[in-house]
């Protein structure tokens, strides 16, 4: 993330903690990745240096005038017009990691071969809560190639015990051994 995109994402964050927001604001900034991901096109049309600043900053509010908060619209026409919307997803990153510190929220990353299912995901939940005292939000993913096991990524650790990391270190000690 750069320094602009955090300053930019901390501006913001703090704009809309301080008119009690944030989670709507986060919420939308979440959508608007979305579609920007689903529509990249649009993304380009924004950031066309043919087109003048005003004209960028009109197509975006024609587009989302009403349909997200008026705080974050006047945020993408910043973006906009200073050729920042590059920026966005280190602005989103910076917003989403202040938002999840003053509300004790702890994002893990679970890799599995398999998905998981209801309980199993409710107990990883509740271990993860119990170890980091925080409200703990699940991003799943599933990897056939681990074969089994779990792969854990929580606040910069990983904790890797997949039956292909097995595997591999059993391996490893045979090669050594031999």
């Amino acid at each position: 993330m750069t320094e602009l995109a955090r300053e930019y994402g901390d501006g913001l964050y703090a704009l809309a903690e301080e008119e009690n927001i944030s989670r709507e604001v986060l919420d939308q900034l979440l959508s608007l990745r979305s579609l920007f991901r689903e529509q990249p096109d649009f993304v380009r049309l924004l950031s066309n240096m043919s087109l003048s600043k005003e004209e960028r900053v009109q197509i975006l509010d024609s587009v989302l005038r009403g349909q997200i908060h008026p705080y974050l619209l006047n945020f993408l026409k910043i973006l906009c017009e200073r050729c920042a919307l590059h920026e966005y997803e280190g602005c989103l990153s910076a917003f989403k990691a202040l938002y999840n510190q003053e509300h004790g929220i702890v994002e893990a990353t679970v890799t599995t071969a398999v998905p998981l299912d209801d309980e199993q995901r409710a107990r990883m939940r509740e271990k993860l809560s119990s170890m980091t005292g925080k409200l703990v939000v699940l991003n799943e993913k599933t990897d056939a190639a681990l074969m089994g096991g779990v792969l854990l990524e929580m606040n910069g650790q990983r904790y890797d015990n997949t039956l292909k990391n097995r595997l591999k270190s059993i391996h490893s000690a045979m090669v050594q051994g031999a």
